[in-house]
């Protein structure tokens, strides 16, 4: 079964295939709630509920959007909700080069560049690389060059057999980790592209030399599970936070996270201190 009937995706909700009550059932039943259980969060009748999903009922814009924020939908496809409906979008959609987004593109290069000497960047929600800061490039180190030609994907990058996979000690867990969270988006966006590139990383064959230990450590100090990546200065142990966007309206904004990377043990700081101080070029 191919990966986008397997997570309940059909084609991004394809607007002219499908009612506002067939995509309000669907995101009901991904939800893993039943119609009692939406009609108490909305404060509306179970009947009522019943009859927008058969079609007997025709929502009026508040009630999609109202609908929409008790099943929290992503706000792309809550634009799609809309116009299903008979409505205009709400949300805006601009590239995050247009003027609108120049505060949200500073805050951007404030967050990265401020937490260097340490990696960080910004990813969109396929996880195609927006941005990022100087302290990346000696992370990612030497890979295959086609798999850095935009929009580089940072988790084929992360797990491909010719991009970092040889220098992660860990692989096993990590893998784990990074399927485990895009499973996850998959179920909370009904994104059929992130679902295919999970089938894609799950094809990917381990490193050469990579085995699962007989009691794999799967977490860092019994709280989280980290990068740890080889270097010609070390192993690197690295922990990562993910900042969004507190209450975006536009459809962008709501989309993009920044990954950020945290040393966790002194000698990582050293390193990485050290690797971003290296000249970049001929004639540093």
């Amino acid at each position: 079964m191919d990966a986008d009937r397997r997570f309940g995706y059909r084609s991004s909700m394809n607007t002219h295939t499908s009612t506002v009550g067939d995509h309000l059932r669907e995101w009901r039943q991904r939800r893993r709630m039943s119609q009692m259980d939406l009609a108490l969060e909305a404060n509306i009748s179970t009947r009522h509920l019943s009859f927008l999903e058969t079609g007997r009922s025709q929502p009026s814009r508040e009630m999609v959007l109202h609908l929409a924020d008790q099943l929290d939908i992503p706000l792309r496809e809550r634009n799609i909700l809309l116009v299903t409906a008979g409505y205009a979008p709400v949300y805006s959609h601009r590239s995050l080069e247009d003027p609108a987004l120049e505060a949200a593109r500073q805050a951007i290069d404030l967050v990265l560049k401020g937490h260097e000497p340490y990696p960080a960047l910004a990813v969109d929600r396929h996880w195609s690389l927006v941005a990022a800061n100087e302290a990346l490039p000696p992370l990612i180190g030497a890979v295959d060059p086609d798999l850095m030609k935009p929009p580089v994907n940072v988790l084929r990058l992360s797990l491909h057999p010719q991009g970092m996979a040889s220098r992660i000690v860990n692989f096993p867990e990590w893998r784990d980790h990074i399927l485990t969270r895009l499973h996850h988006q998959v179920e909370v966006t009904a994104d059929g592209t992130l679902a295919r590139l999970m089938d894609e990383l799950r094809s990917y064959p381990a490193p050469a030399g990579t085995a699962r230990p007989p009691h794999p450590r799967q977490d860092y100090a019994g709280v989280l599970v980290p990068l740890q990546l080889r270097s010609d200065e070390g192993v690197l142990t690295l922990f990562s936070t993910t900042t969004v966007f507190g209450t975006p309206i536009d459809v962008t904004l709501s989309e993009l996270a920044i990954e950020a990377f945290f040393p966790a043990d002194a000698q990582t700081a050293a390193i990485l201190r050290k690797l971003v101080a290296k000249p970049s070029g001929p004639g540093s």
